[in-house]
């Protein structure tokens, strides 16, 4: 529950709800790129807040004001700013990142629905964060590092919780556990698909069944007969995907999810049609700050469940709770990997990064298939390396605002491996051609033997 804003904070709240609207409005503008110089300045006021803030209150203090949650805003919002410049290696950029993986490493504690091969890869992201927040501690370039260190270690509790949970579960019952994951993920995307799913269900449903018919008075028995530990992880988890699959026939009857859910679930269908869109298109159409819009109404979603599930206006929890809470996961999922996927590479740089990638792509595929070509073949990819080339300023890509963005080194090297890739095709097409002159050469010796040949017989 949140308290109310002290008097001495109340000038800190005014200023930071001004740079929150900055800052908003800067998001907005999207007939410029974004400057590293605005972001900067915003980021160097937030900081200024923060530490007007730290004055004032008292370190062993809880806090959890109207304040608290505009900072966590703007904190998330300037995160996504560094990583829309490329700033993806500065502390500032991974708040956005933790929060996220916050938000889905709760969730999956409180499905009880993961194996070790899920948990692996938030374990390794979590190591590249702190490398960079820990860098930038050391150096003293941030002073949000406190911060940023609190949230990592709350990341890092929840993946140990969710690693000792599975670390009571007996090696015996390692695969049949991983098959029930596979099984419910399967019967979930089932759930939340349109359309009839009675062909696809009836195989799990036969396999659960087999599954559960191996059962002796309820146990899961190992390979000597013993009956191994954590046997209500699994029993559970296979009422579950019984459960489940008995929704996903009733739905089947209905068509749809409860009428009271009808709303969220539109809601959350929409916004995972356009975050999946995003997916495949973010190279070329994602500003990382659009993401914004997306964390805050799956947030108010969020905020709707009592004690893990959706309800109606009397209370009772309607049917399709598992559809809802697959969409509203399968979204936190895409704004994750789109997060952890941003390329250090500024906004203004990123035309140039996709034109290059293509351009080497096109290239990779000429040089793997090979001729025959000729030097008109290779002119459209000597112009686009050419036109690349002469945006250059000393060696450097320069912004409109005179400034250098970030990416250089990558652009660089996505221009270099081009020009090589050209090179490697003018050596093999040159080589195409001398090979070429050898054989008309050979041809115009043996026509003249045959020539000389003749007239003796004649």
């Amino acid at each position: 529950m949140t308290t109310p804003v002290s008097q001495e904070e109340l000038p800190i709240l005014e200023a930071v709800i001004s740079i929150r609207n900055r800052l908003t409005a800067l998001k907005k503008d999207r007939g410029d790129f974004i400057k590293p110089t605005d972001v900067n300045s915003l980021y160097q006021a937030v900081i200024k807040q923060v530490t007007r803030l730290n004055d004032v209150r008292d370190d062993a203090s809880v806090y959890n004001n109207r304040l608290d949650t505009l900072l966590a805003d703007v904190f998330n919002l300037l995160s996504l700013f560094f990583l829309t410049i490329g700033k993806t290696k500065e502390a500032p950029a991974t708040y956005s990142q933790l929060a996220s993986m916050r938000q889905i490493l709760v969730h999956m504690d409180e499905s009880s629905v993961y194996n070790e091969s899920d948990l692996a890869p938030f374990r390794r992201r979590l190591n590249d964060l702190h490398t960079i927040i820990k860098g930038d501690s050391e150096s003293g370039k941030h002073p949000m590092t406190r911060l940023l260190e609190r949230q990592l270690c709350e990341c890092e509790t929840t993946l140990n919780r969710l690693q000792d949970n599975l670390s009571v579960l007996s090696a015996e019952l390692v695969p049949l556990h991983e098959r029930l994951i596979t099984i419910r993920r399967k019967l979930v995307g089932l759930a939340a698909k349109g359309g009839s799913a009675k062909a696809e269900l009836k195989p799990l449903q036969e396999e659960l069944r087999k599954i559960d018919s191996k059962r002796v008075d309820g146990k899961f028995l190992g390979p000597g007969g013993n009956i191994p530990a954590s046997q209500a992880i699994c029993s559970s988890l296979l009422e579950e995907c019984f459960d489940i699959a008995q929704e996903i026939r009733a739905q089947e009857e209905s068509k749809n999810v409860a009428l009271p859910l009808k709303p969220i679930h539109d809601r959350l269908t929409e916004i995972r049609a356009e975050l999946e869109g995003l997916a495949l298109t973010h190279r070329w159409t994602l500003r990382e700050t659009d993401l914004w819009n997306y964390s805050l109404s799956l947030q108010e979603v969020d905020k709707m469940r009592i004690d893990g599930k959706f309800v109606d206006s009397e209370g009772n929890q309607p049917a399709g709770q598992y559809v809802l809470l697959y969409l509203l996961r399968r979204c936190y999922g895409v704004i994750y990997r789109l997060l952890s996927s941003s390329e250090p590479v500024s906004e203004e740089l990123m035309p140039i990064a996709n034109k290059l990638s293509t351009v080497k792509k096109c290239l990779n595929e000429v040089l793997k298939y090979g001729g025959p070509f000729n030097p008109r073949d290779l002119y459209p990819y000597q112009l686009a390396l050419y036109q690349i080339d002469s945006l250059r300023q000393d060696g450097k890509f320069i912004g409109v605002d005179g400034s250098i963005p970030e990416g250089q080194g990558i652009v660089m090297a996505h221009l270099n491996e081009c020009h090589e890739l050209l090179e490697m095709l003018k050596q093999s097409m040159d080589n195409n051609e001398d090979d070429e002159e050898e054989f008309t050469e050979d041809d115009d010796g043996q026509g003249q033997g045959s020539g000389v040949s003749t007239e003796s017989e004649d």
